[in-house]
């Protein structure tokens, strides 16, 4: 299968495409563009026509686009669902997005649809149907997409190796990317104990194609503290130093600002992007001055 390389994408810090924000998007004039570039959820566009697909049409031909899965399910046991396939397929051939992605997750369970990215034990048994599930994927698409780890809320007693490990599999094993979310992995390090440092050492970071960065919910306190990924906050302190770590060990890489509860105005949106394009550049200097 010839696949189509991941192309177009500038390595600066885009947005999420959200609802109250498409207008202005769509009325950008050429050479003026609010965000290097930006991201939508593939569900949201599976439609046929009408005003929602006409304004992501106004979009793409102004700005470039990944999209990102959420209702794909990579681990269900009983394999992809084929008309998803072929219904994102669809949008893809029309947007033509420089990156496609999707969750390490399952929602789907004997044709019922979870509203929720579930997780899974990482074991061999596992990994055979993650990258079962991600070869359908990639050769439907005739591309490579991109695998984004997930947050955790627990530990699974029979997982047999880490997150960085089966990540590392699944990379070997499909020629997929990583679509690294280092919020995903604060939250799941506070979470269940680990260090999210050691965490970002492990992973086969030339395979990350991009990075999400987001905001979590703190509830609880003490034994009872818990994070949760809702992506309704500014980027929290620990997230923003875990990338810029990552960011100065490993190079740039296109980067993300991901909300989608309590959506702030877009200049507020804007200026998260902003702080995220700062360490970027500031990267590139560092280089330039070692040459």
């Amino acid at each position: 299968m010839v696949r189509i390389p991941d192309a177009g994408v500038p390595v600066a810090a885009g947005v999420g495409l959200r609802t109250p924000h498409m207008a202005a998007f769509a009325a950008t004039a050429p050479g003026a563009l609010i965000a290097p570039w930006i991201e939508i959820h593939s569900e949201n566009f599976l439609c046929d026509g009408g005003p929602r697909l006409a304004m992501l049409d106004a979009v793409a031909a102004r700005y470039p686009v990944s999209c990102h899965g959420v209702g794909l399910s990579l681990g269900s046991a009983d394999g992809l669902d084929l008309d998803h396939l072929a219904r994102l397929k669809r949008l893809f051939a029309r947007v033509k997005p420089c990156l496609v992605s999707e969750h390490l997750s399952w929602s789907v369970t004997d044709g019922v649809y979870l509203n929720d990215l579930l997780p899974m034990p990482y074991t061999a048994a596992t990994l055979a149907v993650i990258c079962r599930n991600i070869d359908t994927a990639q050769n439907a698409f005739g591309r490579r997409i991109l695998v984004e780890n997930p947050s955790g809320y627990l530990r699974f007693g029979e997982s047999t190796m880490t997150e960085p490990e089966f990540l590392s599999h699944v990379v070997e094993r499909t020629g997929c990317g990583l679509l690294l979310d280092i919020n995903n992995v604060y939250v799941s390090a506070v979470n269940n104990g680990f260090d999210a440092a050691a965490y970002l050492k492990a992973i086969p970071y030339d395979a990350v194609g991009e990075i999400h960065l987001a905001g979590y919910t703190e509830v609880g306190a003490g034994e009872t503290r818990v994070l949760i990924d809702t992506h309704g906050a500014k980027v929290s302190d620990p997230v923003w130093e875990l990338y810029a770590t990552f960011i100065r060990n490993n190079g740039s890489r296109p980067t993300l600002i991901e909300w989608d509860r309590d959506l702030p105005e877009l200049p507020v949106l804007l200026r998260e992007a902003a702080a995220a394009q700062t360490i970027l550049d500031s990267v590139t200097r560092e280089i330039v001055h070692a040459g």
